[in-house]
């Protein structure tokens, strides 16, 4: 089979013989392919060994229901990344907050519509996939980078950075995230201007702990927050910037903020200099890195600060 003959993936979670059947049918009718589990446990098991494009969640089941299910999914690195809609048969608020709250992407409401249903999920799974395609080249290119949500719940991350948390205990082979709570209460504390729409002056901030350093680097998303992720004994980025292309301290500094696309005025606000003097510095940098412009340096701050972590 060509690449491009390849069948997308679904995964249904019901315990209903009747939903599964017709779901089945209409899926397998369109060309996707179907895997079936009929409770949450199995659901969790088969996510992990069939991979599957999207995941068709039941809320309500015996045992542990959808909800903890899509839960304990996106608590696991290896399965965070595959979509879930939620199936269920009631409409009311709580119950569609419960499904998004613990990680859903979407919901149907029963009796199902399967072309409606087969045009959400070839949505999903094409959003899904580009997102996947993006984290795959930030690890081609040697980004160790980690994604939490403001309630500090691991997202996604780069292989490097997995291997890395790995080593230092902070991650378990299965894809789980086990956090010290000193350093969820360090990433709250960073996330927690951002979400409250307050511009963010703690981007560059580090914290040491299990022989990692990690790098807050501001938010990529409404409810998505980066930490770059780096071996302790590796230099910081400022001396990184500093030593490699041959810059002051405060010059690397700027540069620093430069690469975080922050502007003149807020570098001068978070420095404590004028914007004069900070445009004075970036006549030095530019001319010391052989560049034209802030786009040029901060292309060049952020390779830099890359072959940095990955020596």
């Amino acid at each position: 089979m060509n690449k491009s003959d390849k069948r997308d993936i679904v995964l249904v979670v019901d315990d209903s013989p009747e939903t599964l059947m017709v779901l089945t049918d209409a899926l397998e009718e369109s060309g996707i392919m179907v895997v079936v589990a009929q409770n949450g446990e199995r659901g969790l098991d088969l996510a992990g060994r069939v991979m599957p494009d999207i995941i068709l969640m039941d809320a309500i089941m015996p045992g542990m229901d959808g909800f903890e299910t899509c839960r304990r999914l996106k608590q696991r690195n290896d399965l965070a990344h595959i979509p879930v809609v939620f199936m269920t048969g009631l409409s009311e608020t709580e119950h569609i907050v419960n499904g998004l709250g613990a990680g859903g992407v979407d919901y149907v409401t029963k009796p199902l519509v399967p072309d409606e249903l087969i045009a959400r999920i070839s949505v999903h799974i094409a959003n899904a996939r580009l997102g996947q395609s993006a984290r795959a080249a930030l690890d081609a290119e040697g980004r160790s980078l980690l994604a939490v949500t403001g309630d500090i719940e691991v997202l996604w991350c780069t292989p490097l950075a997995a291997s890395r948390c790995e080593r230092a205990q902070l991650a378990r082979a299965d894809g789980t995230f086990d956090l010290p709570a000193a350093m969820k209460d360090w990433m709250t504390r960073l996330v927690a201007p951002q979400r409250s729409g307050r511009m963010d002056m703690a981007v560059g901030s580090d914290l040491e702990i299990a022989n990692l350093r990690f790098v807050f680097s501001g938010h990529t998303g409404a409810d998505e927050f980066l930490f770059r992720v780096s071996d302790a004994t590796s230099p910081n980025e400022k001396d990184s910037l500093q030593t490699d292309l041959s810059l002051t301290p405060r010059e690397a500094e700027v540069l620093l903020w430069i690469s975080q696309g922050k502007s003149n005025r807020d570098i001068g606000e978070i420095l404590g200099l004028s914007p004069r003097t900070v445009n004075k510095h970036l006549e030095q940098i530019f001319n010391k890195l052989g560049v034209e412009n802030r786009t040029a340096a901060a292309a060049l701050a952020v390779r830099t600060i890359v072959q940095a972590e990955a020596r």
